[in-house]
């Protein structure tokens, strides 16, 4: 894994960690940075292995590396970074997912291995891209994970397929991902396996019952909207000011609040002056523990551009919570449609449209939150599939 910061892959990580029998298997932990917030919950049973210097050269400033004597390393990554450019003006990209492949591509070689003295019954690669695993660790088999919807994103197809084509098995987390990978990657259809993301129930529901800052999402008579995740493109959180504009229009009194970071950070802001939506749209930061807040809501959204299959509608489900989501390519993955959660139109309009004729359903919105107290959604039992690999 990259790091142990917020986000669902790594929260899934956590789930998978805490599920994998200790008495069974010994496991070993290489993080790229020991750093992020999930750090603390890593099982005790885990041994994080020592930190890599050389490993940590791909997420900081090109000018820090350059300084610590790590030419070779950074040159190594600028080329990539270079390559990518090249990629994307060629091919008429105005952004895509190409420098981070080629941010690993360029530099993987220049890296040591890991535990060369260990050959590993299994090794896992959980976040893309896949190239350290594959040629920087010794193993009978190895496994690597799809996160995302990738026909959502732009890559260098031909140059991923041989990165995932060196794996034994691909693991996908829902049909409506594996569909997606397919339609990329049709040749590597028969390497696909199905592990659901394995969520730490008992961690969530622990960390739920903390308290809310004063002031930070206050009982004033509205309805409060949460939603979480990472302020990048994928989320869509750029759209809510407007989205939460119109449902204010239809007489709905709601206040939107917004846990997360990321590079969007400013258009967001930007987005929210615009709609005029300073006192209704609150962006709260990146909080550590995001679930008091889940727990304190009374409508949790996910109005994203796609996904894979996100892990805070999950723990908002797990919570009890009415969840709505956009109706993204595998969204049909997610939840059930008018069973654990409501599906709506990706268009502004109809988004706030279908919000409001739910908050005015009660009998709906209580049969909705019933059917997700009754429904586990930790999915503990998935690991079995994970043993079945094992050699």
């Amino acid at each position: 894994m990259h790091a142990m910061e917020l986000g669902g892959a790594e929260k899934s990580l956590i789930g998978l960690l805490n599920a994998v029998d200790p008495t069974r298997y010994q496991i070993d932990l290489f993080l790229m940075r020991h750093e992020g917030e999930l750090l603390k919950d890593i099982p005790q049973t885990v041994n994080l292995l020592p930190e890599i210097s050389q490993y940590t050269v791909l997420e900081r400033p090109m000018v820090e590396t350059l300084r610590e004597g790590k030419v070779r390393l950074t040159l190594a990554r600028l080329r990539g970074k270079i390559a990518a450019a090249r990629y994307n003006k060629v091919h008429h990209l105005e952004k895509s997912d190409v420098a981070i492949e080629y941010s690993h591509k360029y530099t993987w070689r220049l890296f040591p291995p890991i535990q060369p003295d260990t050959v590993y019954d299994l090794a896992i690669s959980y976040l893309t891209p896949h190239y350290i695993v594959a040629g920087k660790v010794r193993a009978k088999k190895k496994i690597a994970w799809i996160h995302t919807d990738y026909a959502k994103i732009s890559i260098d197809v031909p140059s991923e397929e041989r990165m995932w084509g060196q794996y034994d098995n691909i693991i996908s987390i829902s049909d409506a991902v594996s569909r997606s990978f397919i339609s990329v990657f049709p040749k590597l259809k028969n390497r696909l396996v199905r592990i659901d993301n394995i969520l730490p129930a008992k961690m969530i529901c622990r960390e739920s019952k903390e308290t809310v800052p004063d002031g930070e999402m206050p009982d004033d008579g509205s309805v409060r909207v949460l939603s979480v995740g990472r302020y990048t493109d994928a989320k869509n959180f750029d759209n809510v000011p407007d989205i939460c504009h119109r449902v204010r229009k239809l007489g709905m009194n709601i206040k939107w609040y917004i846990i997360g970071y990321g590079p969007d950070e400013a258009l967001i802001k930007s987005r929210i002056r615009e709609s005029g939506m300073e006192e209704y749209v609150i962006l709260l930061g990146k909080k550590e523990n995001p679930y008091p807040y889940m727990r304190r809501c009374d409508l949790y959204a996910q109005p994203s551009r796609y996904e894979g299959n996100c892990v805070s509608v999950h723990e908002a489900q797990m919570l009890g919570k009415l969840v709505v989501i956009a109706k993204y390519q595998t969204s049909a993955g997610q939840l059930e449609d008018g069973i654990d959660g409501v599906i709506l139109p990706q268009d502004n309009e109809d988004f706030a449209e279908g919000m409001v004729t739910l908050l005015r359903d009660p009998e709906r919105m209580r049969r909705l939150v019933e059917n997700c107290l009754t429904r586990d959604y930790s999915k503990r039992k998935e690991v079995e599939k994970l043993y079945a690999l094992i050699p």
